[in-house]
């Protein structure tokens, strides 16, 4: 009878051990779900998050500072200029803090911020005036922009700027 009760409880164990493993391995795929991917934030703080990422990026442009970029645009960045040039990052970086162009200002306005899970596209209006060899100058650019909402925060990983033909600029 002892040795009935002992094979009962072994056949009942090994019957059940399954659905422990089964429930363990569930149990640690909840943990690290919930430990590796936050949760959605709100979206409204998150397009604001995103609009002032677009004003900051104004204002170190306006100030040829490639600090911020070193910051928020990926390592492989991949954008296009608005007379169709590729550039990265570096190359970018670059361009912003080119001696070559005096910015007397640089803003950044109708900033459009769409949010699909975890990537955001903004779009925005460029408008600058600047000094290049002597002349002074004025235009305008539609930018946009792809982020990617990273453990490290939103980061830039692609863009292009159009440039707007005369007839369609707004007044600086």
């Amino acid at each position: 009878m002892i040795k009935t009760r002992g094979t009962v409880a072994l056949a009942i164990g090994l019957f059940l051990a399954p659905s422990w493993q089964a429930q363990e391995n569930w149990r640690n795929d909840c943990i690290r779900r919930c430990v590796t991917q936050p949760m959605q934030g709100d979206p409204e703080v998150e397009r604001q998050e995103i609009v002032s990422l677009e004003r900051e990026a104004g204002r170190a442009i306006q100030l040829g500072s490639g600090t911020f970029f070193h910051r928020i645009y990926s390592d492989d960045f991949t954008g296009a200029l608005s007379h169709g040039q590729l550039i990265n990052k570096d190359e970018w970086i670059a361009a912003i803090g080119s001696p070559n162009v005096k910015r007397e200002s640089f803003v950044v306005s109708d900033i459009k911020i769409r949010i699909f899970q975890e990537t955001a596209v903004a779009t925005c209006l460029w408008s600058t005036r600047f000094i290049l060899k002597g002349q002074h100058l004025s235009t305008q650019f539609r930018a946009i922009h792809v982020y990617v909402n990273t453990p490290n925060g939103w980061r830039v990983v692609s863009g292009q700027t159009t440039s707007l033909p005369p007839d369609v600029q707004q007044v600086l």
